[in-house]
């Protein structure tokens, strides 16, 4: 396959310097995230009242975040540059993306993202709000950052050349470019089997329940999403990967942190951003949103990687449908090669 610009040349090769070893900066990652971005917006959904809300949850996490950053608590990664603004400014975007994948992920710069199968599993803003907060401290640590070979970084990678060979294509080759390159970058990249580090969703976990208590919402549920996760079966799976937390571990220490809390955690709480109601409201107007999106080429593109990323923040096995995927992405790959 040749590439068509040398923006995707030049996009494809700084990911293969990064898996060798190279430093990837901040800005790297946050120009990355943003090109990402504009291959998963066939999929985001833009719904004022559903916008809102989730970033409203997303700015109290961001919102701990920062008073975590002043009181210097965090992982070495974290405070290793001194240019740490980005990470709270009014950029970092949470988005819902229409998806009946169950997953939620971060491309590691400026935009967080929610599966609406996954905010439909959420019994109320706590299990919302828990994802969220661990989602965020991976941008939080630098996890993106800390190695290119790693699960996120390989998914902003291919995601952003698939982005530029679809902006290099036109209107009417920019489905057919996208695919493509992005194909190519995941080959790349070996996405298949790739994951964060048990120390990585620990550290998530960890740094996660600091900002998710901190901005008022239940220390008792953090853990709470997980073990829906794992009454639904999602602790086991095609291909267990040993070196990854199970469900069940990451539940028992979300509740010994949670007994592990002073009393000045009673001084945190807040009520939720939307009552038990309002919440169940969203999940409705979510659901019906999703059914007259429209069904067009980019966005069935869009839906095939979405459900090809790895889980690793929700499930330490390789999903079904995830292997599934990440075939027809390779098949696609392959055809493009053969035109």
């Amino acid at each position: 396959m040749k590439f068509r610009t040398n923006q995707s040349v030049s996009l494809l090769l700084l990911f293969i310097l990064g898996a060798g070893g190279c430093a990837v900066t901040d800005r790297q990652i946050i120009d990355q995230a943003d090109q990402a971005h504009s291959g998963l917006k066939p999929a985001v959904i833009n719904d004022r009242e559903l916008s809102d809300y989730i970033q409203s949850v997303g700015d109290r996490i961001v919102e701990a975040a920062k008073e975590a950053d002043r009181n210097k608590v965090g992982p070495p990664s974290h405070f290793k540059d001194p240019d740490r603004d980005w990470m709270f400014s009014k950029k970092m975007q949470f988005h819902f993306v229409n998806s009946k994948t169950l997953n939620a992920f971060t491309t590691g710069g400026e935009h967080m993202y929610i599966y609406t199968a996954l905010f439909q599993l959420c019994q109320d803003e706590n299990d919302l709000a828990a994802v969220m907060s661990h989602e965020y401290a991976h941008v939080y640590s630098r996890h993106v950052q800390k190695g290119t070979q790693r699960q996120y970084a390989i998914i902003g990678s291919a995601l952003a050349v698939g982005a530029a060979g679809a902006l290099a294509g036109g209107k009417e080759h920019a489905t057919e470019y996208g695919s493509a390159a992005g194909g190519a970058a995941m080959a790349a990249g070996q996405l298949v089997g790739t994951t964060f580090t048990r120390g990585d969703e620990a550290q998530a976990d960890e740094y996660g329940f600091y900002f998710y208590t901190h901005a008022g919402w239940d220390p008792q549920l953090f853990g709470h999403f997980f073990q829906l996760m794992i009454d639904k079966g999602y602790d086991k799976g095609v291909a267990y990967l040993s070196d990854h937390p199970t469900l069940a571990s990451r539940v028992e220490a979300a509740k010994k942190r949670a007994r592990e809390l002073g009393p000045e955690a009673d001084r945190w709480r807040r009520p939720p951003v939307a009552s038990a109601s309002r919440f169940r409201e969203l999940q409705s107007r979510a659901a019906q949103l999703s059914k007259t999106l429209p069904d067009d080429a980019s966005l069935a593109k869009t839906q095939q990687l979405l459900a090809a990323i790895p889980r690793s923040c929700l499930t330490p096995a390789i999903q079904a449908d995830q292997l599934e995927a990440q075939k027809r992405l390779q098949r696609d790959m392959e055809e493009q090669e053969k035109r």
